[in-house]
């Protein structure tokens, strides 16, 4: 009787279960096509908002953004950001092996991820350290750079990165600090604006401490230095 009662139910249970692997591979294959969409909207369209910026907006009640195109960001903000952040930055291919080495060489007091890691985390995930966001990480980055031109992922890391509490971009930062527009900020001002982004609660541009003010002043070397030695070629061509 057990083995009758097997049988009889076999032909039922296998096409249930085929109906489910059928639907789980839409699921996945159209969960691919949604974030493909996206990759690639965000690399032509201003990126409106990010999940970030909405916990934050929601956490505080308001937000202070405002996009600008690359050609209205000053060509010094650019390099102190990438002297800041990612040195080698046209060099690699979204991820840097050796600062990554360093990174785990020195503990918490250094950091490895490359803009182009920080700009996806920015513009499409979330926040902490949890080895999920690391994995989606991983995934992305190595898309958005063959997608996007290196010096677009440097136009929506300014646009999109947090310089103060509900405080995203270079344009509202620039005029938040500073009061004047990302286009005009001075070398001094943008090594300053670049010197508080891995701590932007923690760090004032207009009003730097000591710590501040030594980071911003290796940071305007750093930015000389990579506009000399030809390491902007790649966001700043010519």
């Amino acid at each position: 009787m057990a083995r009758g009662r097997k049988y009889a139910t076999t032909p039922a249970v296998r096409p249930t279960r085929r109906r489910l692997r059928v639907w789980v591979w839409r699921a996945v294959f159209g969960t691919l096509a949604v974030v493909a969409l996206w990759v690639a909207a965000a690399g032509v369209l201003p990126v409106p908002a990010t999940p970030y910026m909405l916990a934050e907006r929601a956490r505080h009640g308001s937000l202070t953004y405002a996009w600008v195109p690359m050609d209205r960001i000053a060509p010094v903000m650019q390099r102190a950001a990438v002297a800041a952040e990612d040195a080698n930055f046209c060099r690699h291919w979204g991820f840097d092996i050796a600062a990554l080495r360093q990174a785990i060489d020195g503990g918490a007091r250094r950091g490895g991820s490359t803009i182009s890691q920080q700009t996806v985390k920015n513009a499409f995930l979330w926040q902490g350290r949890s080895w999920p966001r690391k994995a989606a990480e991983a995934i992305l980055t190595p898309a958005v750079e063959l997608a996007w031109s290196k010096r677009r992922i440097l136009e929506v890391y300014l646009n999109v990165a947090e310089f103060d509490r509900a405080v995203f971009g270079v344009e509202a930062a620039a005029r938040h600090y500073f009061g004047v527009a990302a286009a005009d900020l001075s070398p001094v001002q943008a090594a300053r604006l670049a010197a508080i982004l891995p701590s932007p609660k923690t760090r004032s541009a207009s009003a730097p401490g000591d710590f501040t003010r030594r980071r911003a002043a290796a940071i305007l070397d750093g930015a000389e230095t990579i506009r000399r030695d030809g390491r902007a070629a790649c966001f700043q061509p010519g």
